[in-house]
């Protein structure tokens, strides 16, 4: 399984012919860096509907046409299972659904966020439980993301073992590794992983580059 990050909460994560969008940024939004990808995804995974995350059309290229996940409930998509748990942000002063994710890819439970703010509900704590990889927002409370201290505490609750941190900015990243007991980090291109690799692993923060 390889992770790749593309901004915002913008992840691609493939396993053989099998590429998942999460949070794939929509043409509506532009990028600060001016960077807009595209490729082709088999599934496109939205937790919340704005411009930010909502771009199943960035994702439907050569080719490729994904199926579009939106919104609390079960699906299976080729054998894998996503299970979407329903939960409330306020993103610009309005009230949003987002949905947490979580799914296993190549025996390795994932569990996405979203915009999830504030604690986490006990809807999503079951769900994720004993989950591999976290996908966890790092932003401020007026963004619709989770703050350095409920972040760290998702993190606490739910005890993964890999730790990826989305949609930060060098204003909101600092904090939260200081609270993670990280005192610097280099961001990697690229996360390749199979679930032998996460033997021994507990907790660790792994910050990706964005392409």
């Amino acid at each position: 399984m390889v992770i790749t990050y593309h901004g915002k909460q913008f992840f691609k994560i493939q396993f053989g012919d099998t590429i998942f969008a999460f949070n794939p940024i929509s043409k509506d939004y532009k990028m600060p860096s001016g960077k807009s990808t595209r490729f082709g995804a088999s599934v496109a995974l939205i937790t919340t509907g704005i411009p930010e995350c909502n771009g199943a059309e960035q994702v439907t290229y050569a080719g490729k046409e994904p199926f579009v996940i939106q919104g609390p409930g079960e699906y299976e998509i080729g054998g894998i299972f996503v299970k979407g748990a329903y939960t409330e942000t306020v993103v610009g002063k309005e009230k949003k659904v987002n949905t947490v994710y979580v799914t296993t890819i190549d025996n390795i439970k994932i569990a996405f966020l979203g915009y999830a703010s504030g604690k986490l509900s006990g809807d999503v704590k079951e769900l994720a439980d004993q989950v591999d990889i976290l996908f966890v927002p790092v932003g401020e409370d007026m963004d619709g993301q989770m703050n350095a201290h409920d972040a760290q505490a998702a993190v606490v609750t739910l005890e993964p073992k890999i730790i990826i941190p989305m949609g930060y900015t060098e204003k909101t990243l600092p904090p939260f590794l200081k609270e993670s007991g990280v005192k610097s980090l280099d961001p990697v291109e690229k996360l390749t992983i199979k679930r032998k690799d996460l033997d021994g692993k507990s907790g660790e923060v792994v910050l990706l580059s964005e392409e």
